[in-house]
């Protein structure tokens, strides 16, 4: 489709531009501003969406600022940019509306609310992201949120991956969740009671009370606890965030246990490497992005079997104010930016 007919589809503005958050260099949260850039053109099997909601994820702090995990900076470099990101747009999940569908588009149709997960490929921080019919990309149930939807993706698939994927959830298992107030960690102790297992959740003292109201059983303090000292085994262990090594997680893993790490660094990694040749196992891995994972998430967030928890939501005008919240690593759940009307509403 080209720029004039997505113009027309869209009734935006008079340059075929919209506004969207760029970093054109590696560094703190100022180096984020707001500026007019092109609308995407779409293809012939692609939908153009108008973003309602977005978020700044962990994953946005870590390439605007360069912050990776110890052992992947060149790696990170490499990948993303050498001195800045390649992709200046960040976002990895949304919540909108389709406003443009090209000709061979079978799936989506005009004005379909939809979740998003551009993931890797980032591009949310924006009025409009442009999406592959095939990808990552469903209907949203009515009865799920512009807010809750766009918080949905990151989180909710990353825990399901690691839990159902990696860890072979089993109900009756005994689940520890590492990080258990950010998105992955709060997904993982809903998405864990779901499939029948009972949850302790390892988290500050100011979250006791979240993690408890999420459902986890038991919860331990970390700044007042030491995980290793309880003397409890579990099936699976969760480190949504890096905290722990294979060497102390195996001391609480039952003899089966499997210790699941989502943001291992690489010297966490190669310490994992020590279990392969036992019962108990260290397991990191990379969250695929599937349409099928987020239409499971979606109708069980609809049917309020889990829910993503909203930390604070920010206009697309405060997006500096939404990384320093990431970045202070002290977020509940997701930071939601919102950009189209449809936004302010609960649906």
């Amino acid at each position: 489709m080209e720029a004039a007919e997505v113009k027309s589809a869209v009734r935006y503005g008079t340059h075929n531009r919209m506004r969207a958050a760029v970093v054109t260099a590696y560094g703190p949260p100022e180096v984020v501003r707001i500026t007019d850039v092109p609308i995407p053109r779409i293809g012939d099997h692609d939908v153009l969406v108008r973003v309602a909601a977005t978020t700044v994820s962990a994953a946005d702090w870590r390439i605007r600022a360069h912050a990776m995990p110890r052992g992947f900076g060149l790696l990170s470099r490499l990948a993303l940019g050498i001195t800045r990101p390649r992709q200046p747009v960040l976002g990895t999940e949304l919540s909108g509306t389709v406003v443009a569908v090209g000709r061979s588009v079978t799936r989506f149709r005009l004005n379909d609310a939809v979740i998003g997960f551009p993931g890797a490929r980032l591009g949310a921080h924006a009025e409009y992201r442009a999406m592959r019919e095939t990808g990552a990309i469903v209907l949203k149930p009515a009865g799920l949120g512009w807010h809750e939807a766009a918080a949905l993706p990151f989180g909710g698939t990353t825990a399901l991956h690691f839990l159902r994927d990696k860890g072979a959830i089993r109900s009756g298992q005994r689940v520890l969740v590492i990080g258990a107030s950010g998105a992955v960690g709060s997904a993982a102790v809903q998405l864990a009671r779901h499939f029948g297992a009972t949850v302790t959740a390892v988290t500050s003292g100011a979250n006791i009370d979240l993690a408890r109201r999420i459902g986890a059983e038991h919860v331990i303090d970390y700044t007042a606890e030491d995980i290793t000292r309880h003397g409890a085994k579990y099936d699976l262990v969760l480190d949504a965030v890096g905290a722990e090594t294979f060497t102390r997680a195996k001391t609480v893993l039952a003899p089966d246990g499997r210790f699941l790490m989502v943001a291992a660094d690489l010297p966490q990694m190669l310490g994992g490497l020590a279990s392969l040749p036992f019962r108990q196992n260290a397991i990191s891995s990379i969250a695929p992005e599937r349409a099928h994972d987020l239409e499971l998430l979606a109708g069980l967030a609809a049917r309020g079997a889990w829910r993503p928890v909203i930390d604070q939501v920010y206009p697309l005008d405060r997006i500096v104010a939404a990384h320093r919240r990431v970045e202070s690593r002290r977020k509940r759940g997701s930071v939601v930016v919102v950009l189209g009307p449809e936004a302010g509403g609960p649906a």
